[in-house]
């Protein structure tokens, strides 16, 4: 399981959680509006006055399709649809970390392994004592909160700059069309004559190149995070599993010395045995409701890196409730 921020001292309760990971998606497709809305071109056309049924030789200018440049500020639209999604991805972790301990806490039963019920004697088995291998969710378990925290901010930049500037993306279409744009179009107004179409471009492959190259520069930084992150729980992994192999090839050595002396006294433990797990079940009970009513009581602490984004909304939900 990914390490959390929960805390049981201060932070943001799971309505206001949900209520900003609203926003932020909100935010986050009101940009996602503009950038979606661009072109490479306008077009207008030249069309002869009509002047009681006679042509003359005046032209009226009609603008058929308007121009839609991208945002001088383009690169700072992306980066705060990427600082959105990464908190939206931090709060949602966080979210469901509440919600699977409270969830777990009440499907949980008392554990009574530790009382031996008695039984007629029989060997160990040393497949039945064996650990299992774990997986990459125990990896994730042993970063920091802030290496989690990093590496959810690092995907989410790496991911929506590299939606933009990949193939079939917007910047990448925009590029590739500005070159093969014709300077001049032909449309009929009228059957058999032709009236050309004014084409005017507003993007040049110098300037599409540089907010690509800023862009590229920008994922590549990121994507090395991502990539540090997923090698370092893979090599996490590998080391538990290969210590629980170990532990494994011990226990079985084991196992096999003790298969020898192996005896337990059925009828005189069983009544003890019963008694103590009743006294178990009943501590687990009272222990297991005063940790529900703790967990349902934790919030979300709020990483530094988030807490702007946090603090905007924060100030919208007030002014809202007020």
């Amino acid at each position: 399981m990914k390490k959390n921020s929960l805390t049981p001292n201060k932070g943001l309760s799971l309505s206001q959680a949900q209520s900003i990971s609203n926003l932020c998606n909100q935010r986050a497709r009101e940009i996602d509006a503009v950038l979606n809305n661009v072109n490479n071109y306008s077009k207008t056309v030249n069309i002869p006055n009509n002047n009681n049924g006679l042509l003359d030789s005046t032209l009226n200018t009609h603008l058929i399709m308007t121009a839609k440049k991208l945002p001088e500020n383009v690169v700072e639209m992306l980066i705060e649809k990427a600082r959105l999604f990464a908190c939206v991805a931090f709060l949602r972790e966080n979210m469901e970390a509440k919600n699977s301990l409270l969830n777990d806490t009440k499907k949980a039963t008392a554990d009574t392994s530790s009382v031996e019920i008695p039984e007629q004697p029989k060997k160990y088995s040393p497949l039945l004592n064996q650990l299992a291998n774990v997986n990459e969710d125990f990896g994730w378990s042993q970063l920091t909160t802030a290496e989690v925290c990093e590496y959810l901010e690092a995907e989410a930049f790496a991911a929506h700059i590299g939606q933009f500037i990949h193939k079939n993306g917007t910047l990448d279409n925009l590029r590739l069309e500005l070159p093969n744009i014709a300077s001049i179009e032909w449309m009929e107004l009228k059957v058999g004559e032709k009236t050309p179409v004014t084409i005017n471009v507003h993007h040049k492959p110098e300037e599409l190149l540089e907010i690509h190259e800023k862009l590229a520069k920008l994922h590549r930084q990121y994507e090395q995070r991502v990539n540090y992150f997923k090698a370092k729980v893979k090599n996490l992994t590998t080391e538990e599993n290969a210590r629980i192999a170990k532990v494994n090839a011990d226990a079985q050595i084991e196992i096999q010395k003790k298969n020898s002396d192996l005896q337990i006294a059925y009828e005189t433990a069983y009544k003890a045995a019963n008694e103590q797990i009743k006294t178990i079940t009943l501590e687990f009970e009272k222990e297991r409701n005063a940790k529900i009513k703790q967990i349902a009581a934790m919030r979300i602490n709020v990483d530094v890196r988030f807490q702007s984004v946090i603090d905007e909304f924060l100030g919208q939900l007030s002014s809202d409730q007020e």
